[in-house]
């Protein structure tokens, strides 16, 4: 978004846009990073979100000398406007920042217009299985349900974190729409073998085919794309449902 990729010498495993990222060298998973695998770039500034680790890790390249800057993870949208601040700053190239910015909050307000204006609230689950077959469903106080909340829809599970749960609890959440990212259909083998799955077979939202999916990074990174992210939720769940 500030036109400095051409700065980047590696990435994480997870960061997978723009297109540009994916030719970058990596350097494992966020959380489970190593020293070597950091200092072996040469990096002077190293850009990480809250999570990235382990913790020791962290201490070790930062007594070699290297910059280490922690980029807000919050699922709120005012996160991409830190991020933006933050790695700005970081950069040298605060004023860009502060420009995009600005047109950031223009296009968040935008869709947080759109999405007021919209009456239904349709009843949504999110389900993650980036790691294989296990039904991984997302509760309160997860960058996905910050997401439904955002573009107006109704979490229809009420735990915290993401958990599986028993066939029975899927089957009372009776969810109308599925929310899924293109990295789990895979997971799952297609969509057939997701809505197969038992508590998701019967429910309403099964029986009607409501399943739409995003790009992970898209549809959870709170990043600048964030509002094209919610607007697009939004309306492709009321169009499902």
């Amino acid at each position: 978004a500030l036109g400095m990729e051409s700065r980047l010498v590696g990435a994480d495993t997870t960061s997978i846009y723009p297109p540009s990222a994916r030719q970058l060298p990596r350097v494992g998973y966020q959380r489970a990073l190593s020293a070597e695998g950091l200092l072996s770039l040469a990096p002077g500034l190293i850009l990480a979100s809250g999570d990235a680790g382990p913790p020791a890790v962290v201490g070790q390249v930062r007594r070699a000398g290297v910059r280490w800057v922690t980029v807000n993870s919050a699922h709120t949208p005012d996160a991409p406007v830190e991020k933006l601040l933050t790695v700005g700053t970081a950069l040298g190239r605060a004023e860009l920042a502060a420009t995009r910015i600005r047109e950031y909050e223009t296009e968040w307000a935008r869709t947080r217009a759109i999405v007021a204006a919209q009456a239904s609230r349709p009843r949504a689950i999110f389900v993650m299985a980036h790691g294989g077959p296990t039904l991984n469903l997302a509760g309160r106080d997860t960058a996905a349900d910050a997401m439904l909340t955002l573009a107006g829809c109704d979490n229809a599970l009420d735990f915290k974190g993401f958990k599986t749960i028993s066939t029975e609890t899927l089957l009372a959440a009776a969810p109308e729409v599925i929310v899924t990212t293109t990295q789990s259909i895979a997971g799952f083998g297609g969509i057939p073998s997701l809505l197969a799955r038992p508590g998701l077979a019967d429910s309403p939202a099964a029986r009607m085919r409501r399943v739409i999916d995003f790009d992970a990074l898209f549809l959870l990174g709170f990043g600048p794309r964030t509002p094209q992210a919610v607007l697009q939720l939004a309306q492709r769940a009321r169009r499902a449902a």
